[in-house]
C-alpha cells in the first residue's frame, strides 16, 4: 500500500506515524507513507495555498492550482479510471462534508494500491477539487476540526492494521469491534475466541484474576471454550444494546442473538 498525504502541515506527521503498528508496518515494507507540503506547488512569493471564497463568507477555503499541480506530479491515473476500479487507487479528500469513516470504509481503502489523502483545512477546498479531482470526500465524525491532519492519521491507523502481515496474527483484526465478517453460526465453534460480527468487543480481563476484591467473571477461568464464547457474545450484545444499539441494524444476529437481545431488552428496566 502507498498512502500520499497533502497537507499544509506536513511536520504534523512526524509523530502520529512514527509509533505503533504504523510504523512496524512501514519497516516491514507493507506501507510506503510520503507526505508532500501544499505549498511546494505554489508559485507566488507568499507560496499562498488559501484565499477568500467568491460571493464572500468567513473564513479561507484551500485554492485549486497548488491541489491539481500535486496530483499531477504524482502522475496517478485519469479521474474516470480509478473511480471504474481499473486503477486500484484513490483520492480522498478529508473534510467535515464528506461520507462517515467506517471499519467497512477502512477495509474498502485497504483493498487499494494506493491512495491520495488530501487534507481539507479553513473552510474547506475549492469545489473544483471535489468535483473534478477527487473520487470520494471522508469525514472521520459529525464534528468539526481546524484541518483533515488528524483525519489523515487515523484513517493511515485504521486502514493500515488491515494489512495482510500488519498485525501479525491475522485473527486479531476479526475479533475487534466493527468487524462483520464473522459467521453468525461462530457461537457453536470450539476456538475460544469470538470475533465481533459488526458488534462492539466484548470485555477483556488478564491477570490477576482477583485484583482489590474485583474478580475476573468465573467462566473466563473453567476452561469451558463453548461457555467462554457464548458469554462473550451475549456481553458484546449487552454492551453494543447499551452504548451504540444503532450498530444492532445493520448486523446479522442468529435466533440465538435475538433471544439474548430480547431477554436484555426485557431486563433493560433494572439494568443493562
Amino acid at each position: 500500500m502507498k498512502a500520499d498525504i497533502v497537507t499544509i502541515f506536513p511536520d504534523f506527521f512526524s509523530g502520529p506515524l512514527d509509533h505503533g503498528i504504523t510504523r512496524r508496518a512501514a519497516e516491514m515494507g507493507l506501507v510506503k507513507i510520503d507526505v508532500h507540503d501544499m505549498r511546494q506547488f505554489t508559485h507566488d512569493r507568499h507560496r499562498t495555498v488559501d484565499d477568500r471564497p467568491f460571493g464572500g463568507g468567513e473564513g479561507m477555503v484551500l485554492k485549486p492550482e497548488p491541489l491539481f499541480e500535486c496530483l499531477e506530479w504524482l502522475q496517478l491515473p485519469p479521474r474516470p479510471e480509478r473511480q471504474s476500479g481499473a486503477a486500484k487507487q484513490s483520492v480522498i479528500v478529508l473534510s467535515a462534508q464528506g461520507q462517515k469513516f467506517t471499519q467497512k470504509v477502512a477495509a474498502e481503502l485497504a483493498e487499494l494500491d494506493s491512495m491520495v489523502l488530501i487534507c481539507g483545512g479553513y473552510e474547506g477546498v475549492d469545489e473544483r477539487v471535489i468535483e473534478f479531482l477527487a473520487d470520494r470526500e471522508i469525514s472521520i465524525g459529525d464534528y468539526v476540526l481546524s484541518g483533515g491532519e488528524l483525519a489523515a492519521a487515523v484513517i493511515i491507523e485504521a486502514v493500515t492494521r488491515l494489512l495482510p502481515g500488519a498485525l501479525g496474527n491475522e485473527a486479531s483484526s476479526r475479533q475487534e469491534s466493527f468487524t462483520a465478517a464473522v459467521q453468525t453460526q461462530a457461537v457453536e465453534s470450539a476456538d475460544s475466541t469470538c470475533g465481533s460480527g459488526g458488534l462492539l468487543d466484548y470485555p477483556h480481563y488478564t491477570r490477576p484474576a482477583d485484583f482489590r476484591g474485583m474478580a475476573v467473571p468465573e467462566v473466563l477461568v473453567n476452561g469451558n471454550h463453548l461457555e467462554i464464547r457464548r458469554w462473550r457474545r451475549e456481553q458484546a450484545l449487552k454492551k453494543t444494546l447499551r452504548n451504540r444499539p444503532d450498530l444492532l441494524e445493520g448486523t446479522e444476529l442468529s435466533k440465538e442473538d435475538s433471544k439474548i437481545l430480547a431477554r436484555l431488552k426485557g431486563g433493560a428496566g433494572n439494568k443493562i
